[in-house]
């Protein structure tokens, strides 16, 4: 059992760790050859430019200017400028509201720290029943401020339940007045949001098809009966997954292509050259310009001759459209209602922002799908108990006394002072953060087999995933199998009546591993966080590597977005570590503060700077978080029962009976009043923002607007910045004189500043591109379709 001194050691290195984290980062960011790694968002907002443009050569490299060496750390005033409203124009709502749920649990835990240290320490310390037990069980200086330490039937449990109430209380309140005004946060963006595409569309699912009718016919047949007046067009969806295939072969050589003719404008003396053969180690020596245009061109007849074969088979096309409306009323009325008396037929859901929507899942067939969820289910399962395998491991590293009673022959090593300390208060926090790094990734993998449309969507599964797989191995398993190592020997050697009590007194003696827990992870892996070490390394040996074009220099650069995944359900588990020792163990709740206001600080600093949203979701993630507290509400309460049913405390243990029932008739009360604002569009709103585009913009011709927002990749093709628009829904027309007739009012094609560009969705900003951008650039499309040019 680790003791005070092991907590120490652990505390120094991760404390000495995350300073050298910072100072690697505060010098780091400065030099001139790694601004894009620490400030990409500038960049693809067009707010920043390159400082290595000008200058001498060294100065491309190193800051030569040594007043900022003095100023090194004004990043972090820097991160605290910037207010809320305009973190949500810079970086969206998500942005914004993740940011939000940093500063709830400093308002939560900021009070419960303070009275918890004030009144709960003193109260576990004077009771000193763990100074009997100490030759029955193993105990170390922080149990005896636990509650362990308080004598069976003890009047001072009494004192516990009082607290366990207050702080419940509390978090209740917080979360009310969190979840009220993100949800005010939430209908007041959508409210002021530009004209999207989004808003006017829902996406239909198993669709039948008509006899005697294509699906394209089926589906306009049925919106034009069903709703008449508010029916505009739809955008049927082909299975272009071979297509896609294509494409990205193509794009590779367009790289390849592009980068020896700049080679060639940068050194028109000598034209380049490669050998023909395969991998260009082998074969005749040709003209790299010629063999790329060449090679280019016979893909583009091999893209032709696959696109004419998709369109010509009516097998291609999915039973999904994407149905568009005249109003925004009118789809909300079609997106929130049943459409057929047979419920599993005509699926509506508001449809995804296009460049939230997962191509590769539209062709599963739905009725796939809940195949596919129960096989995926299963295998959440399997692999969350696999998992418990290393992490018993990990808790027999965070135990070594009670290891040596069952294996004494390790003890000559074991007991080595430094190697102790390190073993107990560094080693197991750090072995779990490995086991759990390619967790994410393989959680992400299985989501996107259960087959949803929404990356969003697919990052909220992968994270409830992570999150059970959080509460049951991390938070349980490490409790379970740390308490079975620990108290091995008393299980051996006592009476199994009193097996019971052991296990009631030893579970809050895991709160020294969690301590070391949240120093690993909280303290040194926020700090790694902002170092952006792996982007680092990774877009340095890209630029030395693979960099053939400024399009590359880009993408080498690219940042993506807050990795949701991980980072939600770590947060969670933080939420229900304090509370859960908030009353069980105190002095854990210091550094749990600690992680908080740190990593605050962190995200807010890399969601400025760093972090690019692949999409907005408006905060559709904040029912879950709010859940998840509630979740962790529930357990402390009821591990606190068990606890003090183990202390024999018979009079005061029903006291907390009630404590669930109130916790979950507030939870009821929650999501009745604030849910539906995450899952349902008010029709008064829509209706008010309808009646606002008539008043404004009575001649806007919504057909041409969204008509193209939906469009499947493979109908997108481009004769360098000339458009040519391929039209699926029913009412087809001429290509070139359709886009004259129906260009957007001057206001929507307008340039949007940097920071509203990646939002754009209306008229040419949205449908036009330069010669060096990708398809996935100009539309944000599945990336898999870059390259793809005029054939």
């Amino acid at each position: 059992m680790a003791t005070l001194g092991d907590i120490g050691v652990s505390a120094l290195i991760n404390i000495l760790t995350a300073f050298a984290f910072l100072l690697a980062f505060a010098l780091l960011r400065i030099q001139p050859i790694n601004d894009r790694v620490y400030f990409p968002k500038w960049y693809i907002n067009g707010g920043r430019t390159s400082p290595r443009r000008g200058g001498n050569f060294v100065a491309k490299f190193v800051n030569l200017n040594c007043m900022t060496y003095l100023t090194f750390l004004n990043w972090m005033p820097q991160a605290l400028k910037m207010s809320e409203t305009e973190i949500i124009n810079h970086a969206g709502l998500d942005s914004a509201v993740f940011l939000r749920i940093y500063t709830l649990g400093v308002k939560i835990f900021v009070p419960i720290t303070v009275v918890a240290l004030l009144i709960l320490i003193p109260v576990n310390v004077s009771s000193g029943t763990l100074f009997f037990l100490r030759k029955e069980l193993v105990v170390s200086d922080i149990d005896k401020l636990s509650i362990s330490n308080v004598r069976t039937e003890s009047i001072r449990f009494f004192v516990h339940i009082g607290l366990e109430y207050l702080f419940t209380i509390w978090i209740c309140y917080m979360l009310y007045k969190e979840y009220d005004n993100v949800a005010r946060m939430r209908l007041h963006f959508l409210a002021s949001q530009r004209r999207r595409a989004e808003q006017f569309t829902v996406v239909v699912r198993n669709m039948p098809q008509m006899s005697g009718h294509s699906i394209s016919d089926s589906v306009d047949h049925f919106f034009k009966t069903n709703h008449p007046d508010h029916y505009l067009c739809h955008q049927a969806v082909y299975n272009a997954n071979k297509f896609a295939k294509l494409v990205r072969k193509r794009d590779r050589l367009q790289n390849w292509l592009d980068y020896n003719q700049l080679k060639f404008e940068r050194h028109p003396e000598k034209r380049p050259t490669k050998k023909a053969g395969f991998l260009g180690l082998w074969g005749e020596r040709v003209d790299s310009i010629d063999f790329y245009k060449h090679q280019v061109k016979e893909f583009d007849k091999k893209m032709a001759l696959e696109r004419q074969k998709v369109l010509k088979d009516p097998k291609s096309i999915l039973p999904v459209a994407f149905v568009s409306f005249k109003s925004r009323w009118g789809a909300a009325v079609c997106a929130q209602t049943q459409q057929s008396k047979n419920p599993t037929l005509w699926l509506t859901n508001w449809a995804p922002e296009p460049r939230d929507v997962y191509w590769r899942n539209l062709a599963i067939p739905f009725v796939s799908l809940t195949i596919r969820k129960l096989i995926i289910s299963l295998s959440v399962f399997a692999l969350v108990f696999f998992y418990m395998i290393p992490i018993a491991f990990v808790q027999s590293l965070a135990n070594l006394e009670g290891l040596e009673r069952v294996a004494p022959f390790l003890r000559p090593v074991i007991e080595l002072k430094f190697i102790k300390s390190f073993l107990q208060g560094f080693l197991p926090g750090l072995a779990l953060k490995i086991f759990l790094y390619i967790l994410p990734t393989i959680l992400m993998i299985m989501s996107k087999i259960e087959g949803h449309i929404a990356l969003s969507t697919l990052e909220r599964r992968a994270s409830a995933k992570y999150y059970y797989f959080m509460l049951v191995n991390v938070f349980l398993g490490s409790i379970v199998t740390g308490t079975a190592f620990e108290q091995l020997h008393s299980f051996l050697h006592q009476s199994p009546t009193q097996i019971p009590r052991t296990i009631g007194v030893s579970i809050p003696m895991k709160a020294t591993f969690f301590i070391t827990y949240i120093m690993v992870d909280g303290w040194a892996g926020i700090a790694s966080e902002i170092l952006r070490l792996k982007p680092l390394v990774i877009f340095h040996l890209k630029n030395m590597f693979l960099v053939k074009t400024e399009r590359d220099r880009e993408k080498a650069m690219d940042p993506g977005s807050v990795d949701y995944p991980e980072t939600l359900p770590s947060l969670q588990l933080y939420f229900l570590l304090g509370i859960v020792y908030a009353v069980v163990t105190p002095i854990l709740l210091p550094f749990i503060l600690v992680f908080f206001a740190f990593a605050y600080l962190v995200y807010r600093h890399q969601i400025i700077n760093v972090y690019n949203p692949q999409y907005e979701s408006g905060a559709a993630f904040w029912p879950h978080v709010h859940s998840r507290i509630i979740a962790s509400l529930l357990i402390s309460q009821l591990l606190l029962m068990g606890l003090l049913s183990t202390k024999k405390a018979a009079n005061s243990t029903p006291l907390l009976v009630i404590l669930p029932i109130l916790t979950l008739a507030f939870h009821k009360y929650c999501k009745n009043r604030f849910e539906p604002a995450f899952r349902k569009y008010p029709l008064e709103e829509a209706m008010a923002k309808d009646i606002m585009d008539r008043t404004t913009e009575p001649d806007l011709n919504l057909k041409a607007f969204l008509a193209d927002a939906y469009l499947h990749p493979i109908f997108r093709t481009f004769e360098e910045e000339e458009l040519v628009e391929v039209r699926v829904d029913k009412v087809r027309v001429d290509r070139q004189q359709s886009y004259a007739d129906n260009a957007p009012t001057s206001d929507l094609s307008s340039p949007s500043p940097p920071h509203e560009q990646s939002h754009d969705l209306q008229g040419t900003n949205m449908l036009r591109r330069s010669p060096n951008q990708t398809l996935s650039d100009s539309f944000n499309l599945p990336p898999e379709f870059n390259g793809l040019l005029s054939l």
